[in-house]
């Protein structure tokens, strides 16, 4: 991915490390990497490429902590006042019948939105039907290098289905829609596994620029004998785990029923949590959850775009950082947050933060709120000190900003703009490992119009080829819902939407 050749960034206005300050500085950049930050007109090799960025604001490059490649291809798919469970009853309609070229385009559509809005890394958890395949998250992670982004791919696998998951849901549906959900299977875990071992095994990209992890989906969607499979691979191979973690009020009751203990309790005795854990949404979660994530080392990815999408609740971001947890922000996929914009899950991350209550000191601040969206969502991603800073010896993954652009005029503080008004509009370049992948505005590496002509054939194909599952799901949906509402009502859970009237 980089680009060899040094290059030296003049008169840019720098978002030093901390987020607390911009300065006016010079940046060298050699074999893809910050080498040098220094005064204005700081000595450089003189075979260096001159970079001019002048009235530029310079950022390091935004890192989308969740996200589900998936989800490109299903943009505008899910329906109005849809949460979580009743989403899931469609999901499977919503991804099938996809070629290798739909998952290569599906996942191409969701990095050029990301690039075009400043982000330049992103935890992908990506699913095929019935297993994951190593052509599959092949032609996903070439996308992504395609584009010219950093990610970790992480193959999103279950054994059980939605309908097994939850006990009771099958004898709640009509009569005549019970042999429908009890025909719904997944694949066995034995297959499942081996097909993930191949993955790892047969990795042939550049971990500095896309890595392997692995996403079994939802824990109760994962039998116990899967879920420590999953355990054993990550630490054999040393990848990353990433999983859907007490998403919905629903999951957490029948967690406790099922585990009679929380979901995070259960993860921990089956010895999941770690250092290259992290645990996706995590909202109805208690302290002790917090606590038993932080001292294993784990993360949380905040996604407050989908968890408003779906009406999932209020994730207690400042409880988790009081108790040590680490926290990036994520958007989660296209088809449940509608955008792959960083800068509105960032904004959001701190406006959401308001209502819990009048504790103004207790709200997550500006520059907070754009840390956990960089250095946080770098450690989610396992590129701790690499990613998410301008310091010294990290990758050059930059994005530049245009300070002539409305948002910053009048200029008076540029990271308060930044978090509170910026949405990827004024943004004119973007860097990774050095090179320019987007600069004046313009994409270098993908042919956006051809893009938009395959995704509208593929959507008018796959939307054909998906109908008759798809009607079959909405028929569920309504049932589905109606259990899981009766489900989120049980008395004892943490306090995660706002009270009714």
């Amino acid at each position: 991915m980089d680009d060899r050749r040094g290059k030296v960034v003049r008169n840019g206005r720098v978002l030093v490390a901390g987020a607390a300050r911009v300065e006016p500085l010079d940046l060298l950049i050699e074999d893809g990497r910050i080498r040098e930050i220094g005064a204005p007109g700081m000595a450089a090799p003189a075979d260096a490429e001159l970079i001019e960025a002048d009235d530029r604001l310079i950022i390091p490059g935004l890192v989308n902590s969740h996200t589900h490649a998936h989800g490109g291809l299903g943009k505008g798919s899910v329906s109005d006042r849809l949460p979580l469970e009743v989403f899931l009853t469609g999901s499977g309609a919503l991804n099938g019948s996809r070629t290798l070229d739909d998952k290569y385009l599906s996942a191409q559509l969701s990095a050029v939105e990301m690039v075009r809005k400043g982000c330049t890394a992103a935890y992908d958890l990506f699913v095929e039907y019935p297993v994951p395949s190593i052509e599959g998250v092949d032609a996903v992670a070439r996308a992504y290098c395609d584009v010219g982004m950093r990610a970790v791919i992480a193959p999103m696998v279950a054994d059980r289905t939605l309908y097994q998951a939850y006990p009771g849901l099958v004898d709640a549906l009509p009569e005549a829609l019970r042999d429908t959900a009890r025909r719904a299977a997944a694949a066995p875990y034995a297959e499942s596994l081996r097909a993930c071992r191949a993955i790892l095994q047969n990795w042939s990209f550049d971990r500095d620029t896309v890595r392997p992890a692995l996403g079994p989906t939802i824990p109760m969607y994962c039998s116990d004998d899967f879920l420590t499979g999953c355990r054993d691979l990550a630490r054999e191979f040393e990848v990353g785990i990433q999983t859907h973690l007490a998403e919905s009020a629903t999951q957490a009751v029948i967690a406790q029923k099922r585990y009679g203990t929380s979901l995070t309790a259960h993860l921990a005795g089956l010895g999941l949590l770690g250092e290259r854990f992290s645990g996706a949404h995590a909202i109805w979660i208690d302290r002790d959850d917090m606590r038993r994530i932080a001292d294993a080392g784990g993360a949380v990815a905040h996604n407050p775009l989908s968890n408003l999408r779906l009406g999932s609740g209020l994730a207690a971001v400042r409880a988790m950082l009081d108790c040590g947890v680490t926290v990036g922000i994520g958007t989660d996929a296209t088809n449940t947050s509608d955008t792959q914009n960083m800068f509105e899950a960032t904004r959001l991350a701190s406006y959401l933060s308001r209502i819990k209550g009048p504790g103004y000191r207790e709200w997550l601040s500006a520059e907070e709120a754009f840390t956990l969206a960089t250095g946080g969502s770098a450690r989610v991603l396992g590129f701790g000190g690499e990613l998410g800073a301008i310091v010294p010896n990290a990758f050059a993954d930059l994005v530049f900003l245009d300070l002539g652009h409305i948002n910053y005029v009048p200029l008076r503080d540029a990271l308060l703009q930044l978090v509170n008004g910026e949405s990827g509009t004024a943004v004119d370049a973007v860097m990774v490992g050095g090179r320019f992948v987007l600069r004046g505005g313009k994409l270098l590496t993908v042919d956006e119009a051809k893009m938009r002509r395959d995704a509208e054939s593929a959507r008018e194909r796959l939307d054909k080829a998906n109908d008759g599952t798809l009607r079959i799901a909405r028929a569920l949906e309504d049932w589905v819902g109606e259990f899981c509402i009766a489900q989120a009502r049980h008395p004892g859970l943490p306090h995660r939407h706002l009270a009714s009237d």
